[in-house]
């Protein structure tokens, strides 16, 4: 076989990121705006932070319940596609129930929370690791760009919802701001059922793009690879038994409720430095959190997961640190630089659970390791709202969120230093003697 490799991602690749772009621009729309921007006319921040842990604590244990046949779904496409739709009928809901229907609205919000995450974080993220198995950190960096350019718009969304009260009005025109991303999500819905399909060869396509394979040789590794999964030494328990999984699903869940707690809080962060321009401060993040994003990914694929994870957990530490020092000290450019770090990592906060449990574990046991990963780090992200509501009402305030961030990356890196991807191999090397499954190196060197 040579090694005369395609560059880039395919067409059909390309638009597999196009599909997870606009899945995660999606989630990122209609789970944190409602929160960060018209909490007040849903009953405040509180509850509407309550809703959005509720409905992804309950996505969360559903996805714990695939994770223990994950590898015997016949088509993850499928099964994405049923979410997929419930999601975009409750994020049209969400947009469109007027203000005196709220017990419905609490319904449709709670809805949107449960099945974006699922479709969107999930099972595309699945999708993702059976194309781009080598290449995953680079895709990955790439398709969450999408939650810092979604934050960067977030000014204009705020100055549109608010324009008919500046004017005289008596109602926020919330359908009317909404609108564009609900015709973005749909469109993405859309592509979705169209042009993706499980695995790269189902539409001839190749995996990381890598033509050096002939059709025959891919369809056959394709195959194999689907009756792997269905007999893989990593069942869930096995995995929840793993030391190394917990220092990886922990870390992601930090990395996670860091970033999402405090951007859908933004508003109030920066408003509590009066010469900060919002707008134009979201914009900022967003110009960073992009960059960012596609470094980390780039970072991750060039020098393994690990080392872009202890990356991401330092960047934290520095965050945190530059917040609280701006608190305390009034220094209104101390806490955006502090935001910038914050979103530089903020994408690359969902790159780990796909990268990581395809770079240390094998290919056929991708989809039941990521089953786990990603619900765990997922049930820190549904409390991240609550929890920086709760800090934000305490008596430290903004500073309490700038101390949690610290905390947090300082526990990141400890665990970080824990995890071995030799150790990994090692336990994997128990199962597949105790299954009677062939031994190999195939786990050796991951870096």
């Amino acid at each position: 076989m040579d090694k005369n490799k395609s560059i880039g991602f395919g067409v059909r690749g390309w638009l597999l990121i196009i599909v997870m772009f606009l899945g995660f621009f999606t989630f990122q729309t209609f789970t944190n705006y409602p929160l960060n921007i018209l909490a007040d006319f849903y009953g405040g921040s509180q509850r509407v932070a309550l809703l959005l842990t509720a409905g992804t604590l309950i996505g969360t244990v559903i996805q714990i319940i695939l994770s223990r046949f994950i590898g015997r779904i016949h088509s993850v496409k499928k099964v994405a596609a049923v979410f997929g739709i419930l999601a975009i009928i409750f994020a049209w809901l969400v947009a469109a129930l007027p203000l005196n229907m709220l017990s419905l609205w609490y319904v449709a919000y709670f809805g949107v929370n449960l099945t974006v995450t699922i479709y969107a974080l999930f099972f595309l993220s699945i999708i993702a690791g059976q194309w781009f198995p080598r290449r995953k950190g680079t895709v990955m960096g790439v398709t969450t760009i999408a939650y810092p350019v979604c934050n960067g718009v977030i000014g204009f969304f705020a100055t549109a919802v608010y324009a008919p009260l500046n004017n005289g009005g008596t109602a926020p025109a919330i359908f009317t701001s909404f609108l564009p991303f609900l015709i973005v999500g749909s469109i993405g819905y859309i592509m979705f059922l169209v042009f993706i399909t499980d695995y790269p060869e189902q539409c001839g396509a190749y995996r990381d793009n890598d033509k050096s394979f002939t059709p025959e040789i891919a369809k056959q590794m394709m195959e194999e690879e689907i009756e792997n999964k269905r007999t893989t030494v990593w069942t869930t328990g096995h995995i929840f038994a793993n030391r190394d999984f917990w220092c990886i699903a922990v870390v992601c869940g930090l990395i996670l409720m860091a970033a999402i707690g405090a951007m859908t809080q933004s508003s109030t962060i920066i408003a509590s430095f009066p010469n900060l321009n919002y707008t134009i401060i979201m914009m900022v993040i967003a110009l960073f959190g992009a960059i960012g994003s596609w470094l980390l990914g780039v970072l991750d694929t060039a020098f393994g997961t690990k080392k872009s994870m202890l990356i991401c957990t330092v960047l934290m530490v520095i965050s945190g640190i530059l917040g609280v020092v701006a608190c305390n000290t009034g220094t209104a450019a101390l806490v955006v630089v502090s935001l910038v770090l914050l979103a530089m990592f903020m994408g690359a906060s969902s790159n780990y659970t796909v990268s990581a449990a395809v770079q240390y574990w094998r290919r056929e046991d991708f989809a039941s390791v990521f089953a786990c990963v990603n619900p765990i780090a997922n049930i820190f992200n549904a409390f991240a709202p609550t929890v920086t509501a709760m800090l934000l009402a305490s008596v430290l305030g903004v500073t309490s969120v700038f101390i949690f961030i610290t905390l947090s990356g300082v526990i990141g890196l400890v665990l970080m230093f824990i995890f071995s991807a030799e150790h990994v191999k090692n336990v994997d090397d128990k199962y597949r003697t105790a299954a009677g499954k062939p031994l190999d190196d195939a786990l050796i060197g991951r870096k």
